[in-house]
This record gives structure tokens, sequence and C-alpha cells, in this order.
């Protein structure tokens, strides 16, 4: 055979053997995707883990008004659905990170080819990686991988982004990867983002805003715009060119925009210390802790209240909780707490009292609380957990370091010792503060205190104290209901003593000496929280008497049955308190305070629904007498100033309370729609005003509830009535004009019985 014979035979067999090369190649390539499929080299995510991917949902307070009050959670993350989404974000988002989101599926050949072009001749212009493949690369387990595992990695991500194109719409990933990246500052998802960084929803966001996160997810920690503004600016805008090249804006939008700041004046991390009811929602936390030990997911796990994406409907209305913390605000720093400084101000020994001590044993008094304070202080339990000897302890606390202390101007970075910081703090008075819808029980405002951050401890349900005649009301509630009594029958405004067990008599002081010997009537003696009526009524009806009411309208604290209870001397939390004088405004019914309607999962299958309990106190009748007494407390007596300085007109029913040497200041006020209670007063009892002028409940907590309610009247959307109370649907014969009542009575009419 010649050579030109052979030629051809031999270009055949090249050709064939190119042939089979490609085609051994193109198996191979076959070959592997359908191993990396099939799960050769690893596992891949099932349909189902990519319908859930496996991420740590944050539990969501949310208000009955459908704020976001807080949440609970590991990773501070929830989702949200595509239509609640900016479409500013979503053109944001392909304009920098994927052009052809809607036209590829799952994989954008000419973006490889390009980086591809660029690895070659070392000129990179970005990655090739589509949303979908980043999505998909959020769905692997995260951890240090070989140079043959981070290849093969990359062939798993593919083939999981074809499975997510081929199982989801555009719309469905493109939220999925909203909610599940990260933006930095412990916000997962752009829910958490928006809410972090601008106190909004990610259906609100503005162009700026919206170029900002889609910005911000290619290096969250590089572009932070609080850590690194500059960078951050650098990097919105050039998502804003990326805008304009690609037509989503105009050169004028870009332009302006670009030229804006940041706009993240409103930036906080969302925590368990700051913004609303954050003693309500730690409080919450207790209760659903409790709650998720006796329930169970489909699986047989308990739920798990930092990662299950719960939904808590609370009852809570944010803008009567905002109202009620401003409130307290405002009072409390403007006026009750520089009056307390001024008031101490010179003094040895401030701001204790103590009775009938001499100036030494006062200093032996002080030292003993100061110490106290040390010992139950978190800086001593730690440094004797660590077997710090007590010389050293001491010597530590008397050892000035750096810190931020609270007051009301806002914190303040300092340096002082341990020790005299537990000093500044006793100074300080705290408060409390809970307000009830009156005819369903709900919880819609909750203050524990004056800021989460520096006092943990909640004076709503948590802490106790002596009531003082904020307690009379139970008292009375048995002379009305007995219906030998009306609020305008008479009583001798004279001394009267109880005998007690062991044969000595228990006598009452009052705290005023007005119309002494004078006959006076039961409302005029609520009103004026006159304590010899007090002593007369328990004398007539029994200690025991004033207990039981006082547990059938909702006290569940134990009580002695003495008779220095008619002066409020049980030590009771403002919750029960508040949930047992709401019975007067509903009726005579009794329900519980409730702070969440339903709860529901992650996906909205309501897991439980909860209604108040509720239990009749007294008759509808017996009820309005009280509220008909305690109104007369606005209107002439211990809380008059309602009226001529607060400027109320409205019915309002109310009662102050002061308990001994003034250590508490109590007031519980209400109204047809609401039930509110404040307590204000120290830490320790001893310290106080040292004048009842001063350390009353009508200055100390009266202020607070008017306060609270000019803000809740002025709010038309709330619609909180300022009518008068109902009356009862049966007939109500009794007279409460106590003028008209002694006319009747001396022309022989029987005016202390009801005719029905």
């Amino acid at each position: 055979m010649t050579q030109q014979e052979k030629s051809p035979k031999k270009i055949f067999n090249y050709i064939a053997k190119l042939w089979l090369i490609v085609f051994g190649i193109l198996f191979f390539v076959v070959l592997f995707f359908y191993g990396v499929a099939s799960e050769w080299f690893g596992p891949m995510p099932s349909f189902a883990e990519l319908e859930n991917p496996q991420s740590n949902l944050a539990t969501e307070v949310i208000s009955s008004d459908g704020e976001l009050l807080g949440t609970f959670f590991f990773e501070n993350r929830s989702n949200v659905d595509y239509r609640n989404i900016s479409q500013n974000l979503i053109n944001a988002l392909m304009a920098i990170e994927d052009i052809r989101f809607e036209d590829h599926s799952g994989i954008d050949q000419r973006a490889l080819l390009r980086v591809a072009y660029g690895v070659i001749t070392g000129s990179s212009k970005g990655g090739g990686s589509t949303i979908t493949q980043q999505l998909a690369k959020n769905l692997f387990p995260r951890g240090s991988l070989s140079t043959f595992q981070l290849v093969l990695r990359k062939f798993q991500e593919w083939i999981t982004a074809v499975k997510l194109e081929r199982t989801y719409s555009k719309e469905e990933i493109i939220a999925m990867y909203l909610n599940t990246v990260f933006y930095g500052h412990n916000s997962y998802g752009i829910k958490s983002a928006a809410s972090t960084f601008f106190g909004k929803s990610p259906d609100s966001l503005n162009l700026q805003e919206a170029a900002l996160m889609a910005g911000v997810v290619n290096r969250p920690s590089g572009y932070s715009p609080i850590t690194y503004p500059e960078e951050s600016m650098k990097r919105r805008n050039l998502v804003l060119n990326q805008m304009e090249k690609y037509g989503y804006i105009n050169k004028e939008a870009y332009d302006s925009v670009s030229q804006l700041p940041l706009g993240v004046s409103k930036y906080g991390v969302l925590d368990h210390n700051r913004g609303l009811a954050t003693y309500f929602r730690e409080y919450l936390r207790g209760q659903m802790k409790k709650w998720c030990k006796n329930h169970y997911k489909a699986s047989g796990e308990n739920y798990n209240l930092y990662t299950d994406g719960l939904k808590i409907y609370t009852t809570i209305d944010s803008r009567l909780q905002r109202y009620a913390e401003e409130a307290v605000f405002e009072h409390m720093s403007a006026d009750l707490q520089p009056s307390f400084y001024r008031h101490w101000e010179g003094f040895t020994n401030a701001p204790f009292v103590f009775e009938d001590l001499e100036e030494e044993e006062l200093e032996e008094a002080v030292d003993k609380i100061i110490l106290q304070a040390v010992k139950r202080s978190e800086r001593y339990r730690l440094l004797k957990k660590a077997g710090i000897e007590s010389d050293s302890i001491e010597e530590n606390f008397n050892t000035p370091v750096e810190m931020r202390i609270f007051s009301w101007d806002g914190p303040i970075d300092t340096i002082m010792t341990p020790l005299d910081s537990i000093k500044y703090y006793k100074y300080i008075l705290n408060t409390g503060l809970m307000s009830v819808e009156s005819r369903t029980g709900f919880v819609r405002a909750y203050v524990g205190g004056n800021d989460y951050r520096y006092f943990k401890y909640d004076h709503v349900t948590q802490g106790k104290r002596q009531v003082g005649s904020t307690f009379k009301p139970f008292l009375y509630t048995l002379a009305m209901q007995e219906g030998e009594y009306s609020p305008c029958y008479k009583v001798p405004n004279i001394s009267y003593s109880v005998e007690l067990f062991d044969g000595t008599y228990w006598t009452p002081k009052n705290s005023g000496n007005d119309r002494i010997g004078e006959e006076v009537t039961l409302k005029w003696a609520l009103a004026n929280s006159n304590n010899w009526i007090s002593a007369y009524l328990v004398k007539r009806f029994s200690p025991q008497s004033v207990v039981n009411m006082a547990h059938n309208m909702g006290v569940t604290s134990d009580m002695p049955a003495v008779p220095a209870i008619a002066l409020g001397t049980p030590d009771l939390s403002l919750y029960e308190m508040v949930g047992a004088m709401n019975t007067f405004a509903n009726k005579g019914v009794y329900i519980k305070p409730i702070f969440v309607t339903k709860i529901e999962d992650k996906n909205g299958n309501v897991l439980e629904r909860f209604v108040p309990d509720k239990k009749e106190a007294m008759d509808e009748i017996t009820a309005y007498k009280m509220l008909e007494l305690l109104k007369g407390v606005v209107e002439s007596g211990t809380s008059i100033r309602l009226r001529y300085k607060y400027g109320f007109a409205n019915p309002v029913a109310g009662k102050t309370g002061t308990t001994q040497n003034q250590s508490d200041g109590w007031f519980m006020g209400i109204t047809p729609d609401l039930t509110t209670g404040v307590w204000v007063g120290a830490e320790d009892r001893s310290v106080h005003f040292r004048t009842i002028t001063l350390g009353q409940g009508a200055n100390m907590a009266l202020p607070i509830w008017a306060l609270y309610m000019q803000k809740v009247y002025a709010d038309p959307s709330l619609g909180v009535s300022m009518g008068d109370f109902e009356k009862p649907l049966k007939d109500v014969s009794i007279e409460f004009d106590c003028e008209k009542y002694d006319r009747l009575n001396q022309s022989g009419f029987d005016a202390t019985e009801d005719e029905f």
C-alpha cells in the first residue's frame, strides 16, 4: 500500500481516537454528575430539606396591633414571603449578583465562561455563582474542606441549584435566598436586617436602603454600614451604578440617591435588653419555656423557643405600651427622681431612714444594707465562685473600674468603684405599671421597671410590696355587698379599736384631723383614706372576710387575717392588684389578666389559643357601688389632682396608696375601658421621702397614670372611651348623691337599702 493510500486511514484513526476521547470525557462528565446526584461522593439535600432548610428561626413576639415587639433566638432570623419584599431590593440584588436570574435555569453559562476567561488571562471580573447557586451553597454544612472536597462541593451546589430551579418559582427562590443570608450584626434574613438597620419591614425599603442591603450580603463584616461606613457607601453606590447600567433606575435617580447618607440612624440590634416591652418579653420568655416543655412537634421533640420560629401573638398593644413607657420616663426623669435627689442633698447616710435609731446605730444599719447588696451582686457571686478570698473581694469592690451606669438622661460611662456603684443605685426610685382592658382581661401595657439593661427585677409580676390604702376597696366591697350599707351611709368619725386574740387591742391612727367626731359617709371615708372608718368596717366584718374577698377577686398571695389588713399591710404584686381592681369595671366578674391570645408554628399553623379564666366575685350592683365610691376618691379625695392639675373631666374611679414611712406609692385608676395600676418605690424599703407630702401615692405614682391616660385619650385610633361606667341592667335605686341621700333620710325614706 502506497503512502498516499495510508494517509486517509491514518487521519481516520486520529479522528476516531479524538471522538473516543471526546465521548469518553462526556461519558465521564455524565457519570460524574450522575454519581454526585446519586450521592456516591457524599449526601445531597433532599427535596424535604430544600423546602425546609435547616436554619435556626427566631420566635417572634407580636403585639395585638401587628407590631414585632421582639424575638427569642440563637440566630436572629425570621422568614418573609416574596410579596412582602420591596421591589427595590429585588432589582438591586439582581443588578449586583445575578442580572440574568430571570433567564437561566440555575447555572449561568455566560458567567462561567467569563470566570474561566478571567482565570486564564488574570483579569477576573467577578464571580460566576447565580443567586440560585448561592442559595444552594447555604444548604450545605460549613467546615474545613480539602481542594478535592471544594471542587466536589461546587458540583454538588450546581446540581442542587438545578433542582431548586425545577422545584420552585423564581419568586420563591429569591425569597428563600433573602431569608437565609447573613447581613451582619446578628441579623439573619432580610426581615431581621431591615428591622436592625432601618427599623422597618422589608416591603418598605426605599431605593438607597435596598441598594445597601443588596451590597452588604457580599461581605457583611467588611461592608457594615455601622463599622465601616465609607466602604459601605462605596458598595451601596456600586449597586446603584449597576442598577442604572441595567435600566432599573435612570441617571437622575443614581446621581441624587448616590449622594444620600446611609440612613441607618434607627440602627439597633434586636436583643433582649432593648426595644418595647423588655420586661414583658422576659416574663413571656419564662412562660414560653414552660410551654415548650409540655408541647411537642410531629417528630416527638419538644418545641424549641429559640430555633423553631414560633409566632407568639400577645395582648400587648404597641401604642399603649409606648405611651406607658413614655409616661414612666417623663415623670421619673423630669420630676420625681430630681426631686428625690434635692430632698436628700446634704444629709448624712442619705437616702436611708430608720426611725428611732441613734446616729451610730443608723450607720451600722446602712453598712449592713450595703454589705447585703454586695453579697447579692453578680460580681460577688463570680468572685466567690472563683475561690477568691474575702479580703481580695473587698479590695476588688473598692478598686475603681470603667463602667456604664444608668441615668434618666442616658447611660453614663464613668470610672468608680463597684461599691460606689451599689450606693449610687440605692438612690434610684423604681416603678412598675400594668394596664388591662376591662372587659377582656387583655394586658395592653406592661412596664416592669426603669430600664431592663440595668434593672432586671420585674415590679409587675415578680415583685411584691405593701399595698397600703389601695387595699381598702376590698374591705369596702364587703360593706357594699352585704346590702346593709350604701356609699352615703354615715359612721361617726371617731377612733375604733379591734380586740386581738391575746386580749389586747389594735387601734389605728389617722393621717389627718378632718371632721373628727362628725358623722361621715363611707364615700367620704374612702375618698380620704380614713383609717378609723376602716377599723370600724373590719371590726364589723372580720379580717378573715376581707381576706376571702381579696382571694375571690383574684389575689393569690397569702395574707394574715389580722385587723391591720384593713390598712393594707399585705405584700402583693402589681399584677394581682390590677386584676382585682378590674373586677369593678367588669361588673363584678374577675378576669385573670392574660398575655397571649395564640401561638403559631413557623408555617402559620395554630398550636394553641388562649382565653382568660373568669369567675363571678360579686354581683354587678356591688361592683357599681364600688365604682361610685372610687369615683369619689377622684372627685374630692386623695386623687383630686387628676382634676385640678391634669385636667381629667371624664369619670375616673381611682385609689391612691401610701405605705408606712412612704416606702411605697401606689395608684389604681379605673376607666370603662382600661384598669391601670402604678407602683413607685426604691429597692430598699428604708429608702424613701421623709415627708408624706412628697412620698404619698398621689405624688409618686398618680402622675404616671395621668400622663399615660392623657396620651391614650389623645390617640383616637385606640378608641378608648371617655364616657361613664355602664349602669347595671338591674335597676339601682341607691342614691349616690349624699346631700340628696340626707334629705331623703330626714323625710323618712329608707335610703340604705336597694329597691328592685
